[in-house]
């Protein structure tokens, strides 16, 4: 009601008559977020009123723990809530849009600009001034990331989804753009449903995503938690060990684990400063010790065995999950034996900012770990791609970032001229 009226910075200058012009002949866009890219909301089974759980920084860290601390479900392959008379939904509001857009879009947020929620915002808006129209050529999906990538309901969801965009636009195909670990989601769905990929999808650009897997983000993730806010505002937001409690329970999450069967240029690892005591003489000793990908396994293992949440009372326990590691290897899989349907232009875009740990180390020569229970790659797609380009940008950085939008442009067909700064790689496939 208020856009329009007065440019106030809580509630932006939006006037709907923009988008109803006719625009630019162009081919619908789909955006697909990644991990912790959507908003979700519970809803009780009862009463269907539902209230936000992710992203929210008033009572953040409560309401995460009540609504959203979950269980793997080895029967059905889905992580489920602790509190069974709720569910987890996805807003499909503003055409799939709201859910990736601000991913707290309250006023409190707005009026401050807290650009760490922030996530597709800046893109939809270039995309707008483009030409394109919400509804019409530009749609999002936002999904439960708790989930498999390759789980029946984000299959069909992403199905869904093309199908509209597809019908909405006049027949014509889709350009994918994903990021992160939307991409794995969008591989899935190009191994699992082909033909349907190729029906309606005409180019993928992928931002981000970790093909071979992202060891250092998630092996620490599973042993420490991960802070999606830093600096003051995290206070206010789900900490780290909240967080960490869901994600071991998150088959995306083991579905992102470093790739053993891949030839990586320097193997991933976790070295953690281990001291160690000799019963017999009362000796101690510090050593140093690394674990690659597989030898891992052991190590969360061990520092997980301990692990468990207090939900309602009761002590639930949370070790390492092996029955979704089995699930995971199967999705490695599924996403091996992808093919690029002919007729789909693929596009990679990967950040250099090194943001993202690649190797983790805990404690110290000087201060080691003697309980590890007390610890609690993009550029490998192996597709032919029409091009691959590094750009200087944090992970979440480079949905914001104006290079990336000047190579979206110039791939869609809406921009032609590209920055001279910026270094543009065409590379061996990983397959070759």
């Amino acid at each position: 009601m208020f856009g329009g009226l007065c440019p106030c910075p809580c509630f932006g200058n939006h006037r709907s008559s923009d988008n109803d012009k006719d625009g630019p002949d162009l081919d619908p866009v789909l955006l697909v977020s990644g991990m912790g890219g959507s908003i979700l909301h519970s809803k009780k089974k009862k009463f269907g009123f539902e209230t936000r759980v992710w992203v929210r920084i008033l009572l953040a860290d409560l309401e995460f723990r009540k609504k959203l601390w979950s269980l793997y479900n080895p029967t059905t392959g889905y992580t489920e809530t602790l509190d069974d008379s709720v569910e987890i939904l996805v807003p499909d509001d503003d055409y799939g849009l709201y859910a990736i857009d601000i991913l707290d879009p309250s006023w409190v947020v707005k009026c401050l600009h807290l650009k760490e929620v922030y996530h597709f915002h800046d893109m939809i808006n270039m995309l707008v001034g483009c030409g394109y129209k919400k509804g019409t050529t530009l749609f999002g999906y936002g999904y439960d990331f708790r989930q498999s990538n390759r789980i029946d309901k984000l299959m069909e969801g992403l199905k869904v989804k093309l199908k509209a965009a597809h019908q909405a636009s006049g027949g014509r195909k889709v350009n994918i753009i994903s990021h992160s670990m939307g991409g794995l989601l969008v591989l899935c769905f190009m191994s699992l449903h082909n033909d349907v990929f190729s029906k309606y999808v005409n180019k993928w650009i992928c931002i981000a995503c970790p093909f071979q897997g992202a060891p250092g983000c998630i092996n620490d993730s599973l042993l420490t938690g991960l802070q999606f806010v830093e600096g003051f505002e995290s206070y206010f937001f789900v900490s780290r060990w909240t967080m960490h409690q869901l994600l071991v329970e998150c088959p995306s999450i083991y579905e992102m684990l470093g790739n053993s069967e891949f030839k990586w240029k320097k193997q991933p690892e976790i070295q953690v400063w281990r001291k160690h005591s000799n019963d017999g003489y009362g000796e101690v000793s510090v050593n140093l010790e690394s674990y690659g990908p597989n030898e891992s396994i052991t190590l969360f293992e061990e520092a997980l065995r301990h692990n468990e949440l207090n939900h309602d009372g009761e002590s639930v326990a949370l070790p390492f999950n092996f029955e979704i590691l089995k699930w995971a290897a199967g999705t490695r899989q599924v996403m091996y034996d992808a093919k690029l349907p002919d007729g789909v232009c693929f596009y990679n875009i990967y950040g250099t900012s090194y943001d993202t740990p690649f190797d983790v180390c805990y404690g110290s020569e000087t201060s080691p770990i003697e309980d590890l229970s007390d610890i609690c790659h993009s550029l490998a797609d192996g597709f032919l791609a029409v091009e691959r380009v590094a750009v200087e940008a944090s992970h979440r950085g480079l949905l914001c970032d104006k290079t990336v939008f000047q190579y979206i442009q110039k791939w869609l067909g809406v921009e032609q001229r590209v920055s001279k700064h910026v270094k543009s790689s065409r590379v061996v496939d990983a397959s070759d």
